[in-house]
C-alpha cells in the first residue's frame, strides 16, 4: 500500500468517526432509520414529560402498609433464618480449620 493511500484511507476513517460522533449526539438511536421503532410500538408524545414534583409529597395512606403482628413474625423468621446461617457457616469454618490443621 502506498504512502498516498494510506494517508487517504486514514483521513477518511478519522472523518467517519468524527461524523459518527458528532451525529451521535444529535440523535437517539431508536430514531435512526435501520433500527427503528417497531410497527406496534405506541407512537411518541409531541412533548417530553413534565418531571415529577420534588416539594409535593404522596397522600397518607388510609390503612398501614403491615399490621404489627404481621411485621414482629416477619422479623423472627428472619431473625431466626440469619442465626441459622450463622451457625451453618461457624460449623464449615470450624471444619475447614480441623481439617486444614491435620
Amino acid at each position: 500500500m502506498s504512502l498516498g493511500r494510506k494517508k487517504r484511507a486514514l483521513a477518511l476513517g478519522a472523518l467517519l468517526l468524527s461524523a459518527l460522533a458528532l451525529g451521535g449526539c444529535s440523535i437517539s438511536i431508536a430514531d435512526l432509520p435501520l433500527v427503528g421503532t417497531p410497527s406496534d410500538a405506541p407512537s411518541r408524545p409531541k412533548e417530553a414529560g413534565a418531571y415529577l414534583p420534588v416539594n409535593e409529597l404522596p397522600p397518607d395512606r388510609d390503612e398501614a402498609a403491615m399490621d404489627p403482628a404481621q411485621r414482629a413474625k416477619i422479623q423472627k423468621e428472619l431473625v431466626a433464618a440469619r442465626d441459622h446461617q450463622a451457625s451453618v457457616t461457624a460449623a464449615k469454618d470450624a471444619a475447614a480449620k480441623d481439617s486444614a490443621a491435620k
